[in-house]
């Protein structure tokens, strides 16, 4: 197929590339490079184009026919989110927006959606299932919210997605070629990581009082490669006619801080410089995910989602690539 990934030299946009072209699907990407990484991309064909630039939008649609589009281009700090909602409402909606009218003046009418399962807000039942309500309590979770109903609201222009809402990604391509580089690192394991090689700050843990086994809070891990596969196979599943889904993508299993803490340290060989701090507001204790209907439905279920092989993974890219892209090999 040809396929269009916008946000492609992103974390997990990276990653879906490089499989996708494993998979030898023609992958043309799409990128501001405002967070994403050029160097993160072999061989395939870029184009530096803002979503709010709808004129190169639709030309790129009139050069290629694209068989579908997966869609990761979007700002994604929740933090962030709350300090400039017009920013994340612009590029995550008004963005998306220009994309779709793109589509359609392509003849393009499948899209699989980056979405988070920051929709749901605080879970009111774990695992969380595709049923729960949608509750999102920042600005970042609602245009994700607010862009699947757009999706849902275009079914009468024959567009088909699939909307894939997956909990915490984390590791990096194995062998530790290629990984996670954010400028603003939030994510809990990288954290770890860059904190016992020295690189970073003593990894704060926010609060040890939660209604858990150790008190602190526990969250669904899965592996950015099984990411990138379960967007290959959902683009397979509207390929073949399929019709739209709204997907959880997790692991089905819950760690806590403090175990991710002491794996990380076992693999690092080094203890993890640590302090702690209260509660952050809006951290719910438990974020488990239900992987069901991603089974039964577009056959997927995490290969490399073991927490052992994900922190490996991960640093594997860190130990290897301690500057990120930055480093000398790249």
């Amino acid at each position: 197929m040809k396929i269009l990934v916008t946000g492609g030299a992103g974390y997990i946009g990276c990653h879906t590339v490089k499989l996708l072209q494993s998979l030898n699907h023609q992958v043309t990407v799409l990128d501001n490079l405002y967070r994403g990484h050029m160097q993160a991309l072999e061989n395939c064909d870029f184009h530096n184009i803002d979503l709010m630039d709808s004129s190169s939008l639709n030309g790129l649609f009139k050069d290629i026919k694209f068989d579908g589009v997966i869609h990761f281009a979007a700002r994604s700090l929740v933090g962030e989110s709350v300090e400039k909602p017009l920013e994340y409402y612009q590029t995550n909606i008004a963005g998306g927006i220009n994309l779709l009218q793109a589509m359609r003046a392509g003849d393009c009418n499948q899209i699989v959606f980056s979405s988070s399962a920051a929709v749901y807000g605080e879970p009111k039942s774990i695992p969380i299932e595709e049923s729960h309500p949608r509750n999102p309590i920042n600005p970042y979770g609602r245009t994700k919210s607010l862009f699947e109903d757009i999706l849902t609201e275009s079914s009468v222009l024959g567009i088909r997605s699939v909307c894939l809402r997956y909990f915490n990604a984390a590791g990096a391509w194995p062998g530790g070629e290629m990984g996670e580089d954010h400028a603003v690192e939030t994510h809990l394991i990288p954290l770890a990581l860059k904190a016992a090689m020295g690189a970073g700050k003593p990894l704060t843990v926010f609060g040890t009082d939660y209604p858990t086994q150790d008190g602190t809070c526990v969250r669904d891990y899965v592996h950015v490669h099984d990411l990138a596969r379960a967007h290959a196979l959902a683009l397979d599943w509207l390929q073949a006619h399929g019709p739209s889904l709204r997907l959880n993508l997790g692991n089905e299993k819950g760690f806590s801080v403090l175990e991710i803490l002491e794996t990380a340290s076992e693999i690092a060989g080094c203890e993890i410089p640590t302090e702690y701090g209260p509660r952050r507001a809006g951290d719910p204790a438990i974020l488990i995910a239900s992987n069901r209907l991603a089974s039964e439905t577009i056959k997927w279920i995490p290969l490399r989602s073991d927490i052992r092989t994900i922190i490996s993974d991960a640093w594997a890219w860190h130990s290897s690539h301690p500057e990120g892209y930055g480093s000398p090999d790249y």
